[in-house]
């Protein structure tokens, strides 16, 4: 009878913390294919030729863990549309907050130092999608994932 009773509060505490846990899960995995994206994105120079395919590459880095897009989702749910490029061509974009991707450093003496070049990649709006339905957890946005490395010049 004991057990029986506390059977039900058990696997609601088991279910809980295995969704606790793919939500971990899913947020890790985000963040590093963001990183990677970034990563990929900071080996070209942002006036390089190439830099436009490289930025669609990425894309597909993030949402699929390769350069063709091919292959399964990293996250179920993911989409190349969530994912953003941040550069210091797109830093007046409403989805990259107004930072400036490409600054002038200035030494301690004042003097200029060569142009910093930035990239970000940004997954936004990604909704966490629970296993049991029950637990009433589909309105789970997950905040904005961002990485941001140098470019090179």
């Amino acid at each position: 009878m004991e057990f029986a009773i506390l059977l039900i509060p058990l696997l609601l505490l088991v279910s809980g913390v295995a969704e606790f846990g793919r939500a971990i899960y899913q947020y890790d995995a985000l963040t590093k294919s963001s990183r990677s994206a970034a990563r990929y994105l900071s080996q070209f120079a942002a006036d390089d030729p190439a830099y436009p395919v490289a930025m669609d590459a990425a894309t597909c880095i993030a949402v699929h863990g390769n350069a063709s897009c091919s292959g399964p989702l990293l996250v179920d749910g993911l989409s190349t549309s969530m994912v953003v490029v941040c550069d210091r061509v797109r830093e007046a974009s409403a989805d990259c907050g107004g930072l400036k991707y490409g600054f002038v450093e200035t030494s301690g003496a004042g003097s200029p130092s060569p142009t910093v070049h930035l990239v970000a990649v940004k997954i936004i709006g990604f909704q966490y999608s629970p296993m049991q339905s029950f637990l009433n957890a589909s309105g789970i946005t997950f905040p904005e994932i961002a990485s941001v490395m140098r470019q090179i010049l």
